[in-house]
């Protein structure tokens, strides 16, 4: 028979977790719920586009999603800080039903002072877009573009009867290329770095971008934690102030260290 007793979930100071998207068709609502299982923290940061109901006709709101968000509520009813920073999807989460939103003030920015000492600036990063992706219209287009690819790939995958989620599909893959190939330049990076420098701050948490990374080319930290739809990626701070790049189902992450060497662990 086989064991399906979880784990128990590991401890940890603060955990970053931006772009679930939920109400989306591609949003992994189940990923984000094993993960938040797996990582029981003191403070939650969501770092922007945690809801995205903008879907044509009804928001793809699912069982799984609905959990995600009693998850992070049921937390902070039990004594822990819940920290909502809007994202351009979801730029008014006021206006979503209210058993659907986080139970958080939406902020656009925080300051995360981090055990060792280090302050990051913390913000969902479409600050540094250009002004005309950063229109509401763009944002409201891309979201349909992507439920309409993504609807068309369920329907492929129901076709050759493949189960979603089984193996990175065509479109899956070509949205993830699309994304990387727009920021191949890493000028994103560093207008946020740039951003944390001019504050003082020791680095910049941010998302946005569906590119996960962590390091400190750019003098400062550059922290990016993912997404719940492609790379599938949170981050966590250990008590000890170091910050962890984990990619979901098995976390092998990056460090951080307090003096700034990335070290595989």
């Amino acid at each position: 028979m086989k064991d399906t007793a979880r784990p128990s979930p590991r401890d940890c100071r603060t955990l970053f977790l931006s772009d679930l998207h939920l109400g989306a068709l591609g949003a992994q609502s189940e990923r984000v719920l094993e993960f938040l299982q797996g990582y029981r923290a003191e403070t939650y940061v969501l770092v922007g586009d945690v809801l995205d109901l903008w879907q044509p006709l009804l928001p793809h709101w699912t069982p799984e999603d609905q959990a995600v968000i009693d998850h992070l509520n049921q937390r902070k009813a039990e004594g822990a800080r819940l920290i909502y920073l809007r994202g351009n999807h979801d730029p008014h989460p006021e206006r979503a039903p209210s058993r659907a939103r986080p139970d958080a003030v939406a902020q656009d920015r925080c300051i995360h002072h981090a055990a060792d000492g280090r302050r990051y600036l913390v913000l969902h990063g479409d600050c540094v877009d250009s002004r005309l992706f950063r229109a509401h219209v763009f944002t409201r287009l891309g979201s349909r573009i992507d439920h309409a690819l993504r609807s068309l790939d369920r329907g492929l995958q129901r076709l050759w009867r493949q189960s979603p989620g089984e193996a990175r599909s065509t479109i899956e893959t070509l949205l993830v290329w699309l994304s990387t190939l727009s920021h191949l330049s890493r000028t994103h990076e560093k207008r946020l770095v740039d951003l944390a420098r001019a504050e003082g701050l020791d680095g910049v948490i941010c998302g946005h971008f569906h590119l996960a990374a962590l390091h400190d080319e750019h003098g400062l930290a550059y922290v990016n934690c993912g997404d719940w739809v492609d790379s599938v990626s949170g981050v966590v701070e250990s008590f000890d102030g170091v910050l962890h790049l984990l990619t979901a189902p098995q976390p092998e992450p990056a460090v951080l260290a307090t003096g700034g060497d990335m070290v595989e662990a």
